[in-house]
């Protein structure tokens, strides 16, 4: 699987409902393409061969101004025009931006930004999108962004402690560590 294959997919998947195929007309059509009943069975030539069809059939993608990451609240535009989603919202997810942000503040990560985040997350993870990440890549993501806190001087060790102390104090460490970094930036 390419790192372009799924984006593909999306897109047959985009252009199918957006020009209203029947379930049976769309088996067809892929059946007499590329021999499969279902787009997750074909490769990545059959899929650009169904997209090709699709487009002669009417179906024009949408192009984003510029080809660039952007956003709205709550919603990402990637460079694919076909996939248009919010940020990765499960609990793992929700905990990685915490760490990102809280990096961020810490100076070791330039981009504070979801975006940002999400491509750091694919990287580490090899994912084509973060939502897509079950939770044990998510596991791997957290440590990974644990490891850049303990590097920057900020303790993740919360042994003897639980739920929302486990919390506050890895707060507290935030905060402290900030404020003494910020009152050597000034003695400087």
């Amino acid at each position: 699987m390419t790192a372009a294959r799924n984006p593909r997919l999306a897109k047959v998947h985009i252009a199918r409902k957006e020009l209203a195929i029947e379930d049976g007309a769309y088996r067809a059509m892929l059946a007499r393409i590329t021999g499969h009943d279902s787009a997750a069975d074909c490769n990545d030539q059959q899929l650009e061969a169904v997209l090709d069809e699709l487009k002669a059939k009417g179906w024009k993608p949408r192009v984003v101004q510029g080809g660039k990451l952007r956003g709205r609240q709550g919603q990402v535009t990637f460079d694919d025009p076909a996939i248009r989603r919010r940020p990765a919202d499960h609990p793992v997810a929700r905990k990685a931006r915490a760490l990102w942000i809280s990096l961020h503040q810490l100076g070791a990560v330039r981009n504070r930004s979801n975006a940002a985040l999400e491509s750091f997350a694919c990287r580490q993870l090899g994912v084509e999108v973060f939502q897509w990440a079950d939770q044990g890549q998510g596991f791997k993501l957290i440590e990974a962004l644990k490891a850049m806190a303990e590097r920057e001087g900020w303790s993740q060790d919360v042994s003897g402690y639980r739920g929302p102390a486990a919390v506050q104090v890895l707060k507290d460490r935030l905060a402290a560590l900030i404020e003494t970094r910020k009152a050597t930036r000034c003695s400087d």
